[in-house]
């Protein structure tokens, strides 16, 4: 017999399961580095102007707007120039070419954050060093004090144009290349302000993060609040139409359900009416309720469960006076002024007209308290014209908020109907409305 061993195959060298928990660590955090700090690390990233639509930005003059938008590049030139002028003060020497290297060198990586920062960064990591060398400030090690500022400022705009993890890296950096100097060169023979550079640093990178991570959130709230207005402004329009179809529904069924009981009653009131009379009103009122079933049910999904239709009749143009009436009682003083030959219109045409003008007294009154408004109503020969305009507010009553939804109710009603209107400001700061509902000459009852 022979005894048969099971073994398990052994992982081969380099592949990621002999890889440990900690390798892995390391290596995502060597990968992080080269991404963020050495891959094109001297790319050409010029520094973009500053946008001019916010809270403070938006109320400046616009001479003042245009140069408002080089408000970051004028604060990098200001961190220049006030490291320059550290760079000086902290040199002992007074002058001479120590005093002009050691200037350029805290001052140069500076300006290079605007149009290369992260290789800013590495060439004020790589004058530290030479300034140290050259410096003869030696209560100062590692950091002379020129390198000491521009560091500070080159951190600081770099954290600003890059992500925060860039940031934590350069930060890290930084405090390596400290402690091995100080380690290495420096110890027992210099005072050391590494110590300094990491806790203001620290700080000011926290600040930078912290104006990044606002930032975002900013820019998270607006793009949700616009999905949010549109979403609404969807809802609206949805509403409006199924409003619209509950009162089309309610007038062409009243209409429909007219003409099937004529029909059905015509042949009684003829003597003898012929066979064919009797078979062509019998197809009238078939027809007349097969429409009135079929437009029962497709309109009828739009109702509400607990939607009940109105025991009165849908309101027209001749409801009008009664619907001023009620707006006079709440104050606002409203004209109404008809021109042309008043005649009666499709049903559907006069509800339309009467619910724009209720919408736009309504907004009159949400919006304009105190104004005075006008109502004009034109019969012209093809169709119907309606204007209706107030006057800017008045008074101590501040006008109440709206999201326009009345507007999107108005313009669909008039889109139904194949219908113009326009909305504008007024010269004297009032607002109007304008619409123009086309009807057939044919349509037009006799």
């Amino acid at each position: 017999m022979t005894e048969t061993t099971h073994t398990q195959p052994r992982p081969q060298k380099g592949t990621a399961t002999s890889r440990s928990p900690e390798f892995r660590l390391a290596e995502d955090a060597l990968r992080g580095l080269r991404q963020d700090l050495i891959h094109d690390a001297f790319a050409y990233r010029p520094l973009p102007r500053m946008s001019v639509d916010g809270r403070f930005t938006r109320r400046l003059s616009p001479r003042l707007r245009e140069y408002a938008v080089w408000a970051p590049h004028a604060a990098v030139l200001m961190g220049a120039l006030w490291v320059m002028l550290i760079s000086a003060s902290g040199n002992d020497s007074g002058g001479g070419f120590s005093s002009l290297l050691m200037a350029l060198l805290a001052v140069c990586p500076v300006l290079l954050t605007l149009f290369r920062p992260v290789g800013a960064f590495w060439c004020s990591m790589a004058a530290a060093p030479v300034t140290a060398t050259f410096g003869d400030s030696w209560s100062d090690w590692p950091w002379q004090t020129g390198s000491f500022a521009g560091h500070l400022v080159v951190l600081t705009v770099v954290a600003l144009r890059t992500r925060p993890r860039t940031a934590a890296w350069m930060w890290a950096l930084t405090g390596m290349y400290g402690f091995l100097v100080e380690s290495v060169l420096g110890a027992g023979h210099y005072a050391s302000n590494t110590g300094p550079m990491m806790t203001i640093s620290a700080f000011l990178l926290l600040g930078a993060t912290v104006f990044h991570i606002r930032r975002a959130a900013q820019r998270e709230v607006t793009a949700q609040q616009t999905v949010t207005a549109h979403e609404r402004s969807k809802r609206t329009l949805l509403e409006e139409r199924t409003t619209i179809a509950r009162e089309l529904h309610d007038v062409v069924a009243h209409h429909m359900s007219v003409v099937a009981i004529q029909a059905e009653a015509a042949p009684y009131r003829v003597e003898n009416p012929p066979p064919e009379l009797e078979q062509a009103f019998a197809t009238i009122r078939e027809n007349a309720v097969a429409a009135l079933t079929e437009l029962r049910r497709v309109l009828g999904v739009v109702r509400a469960e607990d939607y009940e239709a109105p025991d009165t009749p849908q309101p027209t143009l001749a409801d009008i006076d009664g619907l001023l009436a009620n707006v006079r009682d709440t104050g606002l003083t409203v004209e109404k002024v008809v021109t042309g030959a008043a005649r009666e219109l499709p049903q559907g045409i006069e509800l339309s007209a009467y619910r724009i003008v209720q919408e736009a007294l309504s907004n009159t009154l949400r919006h304009a308290p105190g104004a005075t408004a006008r109502v004009e109503i034109g019969y012209v020969l093809g169709g119907l014209g309606v204007r209706i305009v107030n006057g800017p507010p008045t008074g101590l009553v501040k006008p109440s908020p709206g999201a326009g939804h009345g507007i999107t109710g108005m313009r669909e009603r008039v889109t139904m109907l194949n219908g113009e209107m326009t909305t504008a400001e007024t010269d004297d700061g009032g607002y109007e409305v304008t619409v123009f509902l086309p009807v057939p000459l044919t349509d037009a009852p006799a």
